[in-house]
């Protein structure tokens, strides 16, 4: 199981008729409710495939899989943090591009 270098706390609010429920469970195996929620919530996570991708984009634009395009991004990012860039807005953007 895990060690205390590899634990973290959070406190959780279940509804009472749930702590209830899962008391009743936790006493039928001999379990402290604790331990009982603890035991199904790491099963339960351990049956789960989690993938992360690492496209930012929130629609998952396929344009963020270039890595090229993402460097693109960071080195656009790290200029403006740098002052080398400026922020432009909307239409300031329409301006430039005479639209």
């Amino acid at each position: 199981m895990a060690t205390a270098l590899n634990i973290k706390r959070k406190n959780i609010d279940l509804p009472v008729d749930i702590l209830q429920k899962l008391s009743i469970m936790a006493a039928a195996q001999g379990k402290s409710l604790k331990n009982f929620i603890e035991t199904v919530l790491i099963s339960k996570a351990n049956t789960v495939a989690v993938e992360v991708s690492e496209n930012p984009s929130p629609s998952g634009d396929p344009w963020f899989n270039d890595p090229e395009n993402i460097a693109s991004v960071n080195r656009g990012i790290a200029e403006y943090k740098a002052g080398k860039g400026r922020a432009y807005s909307m239409d300031e953007i329409r301006e430039l591009l005479g639209v």
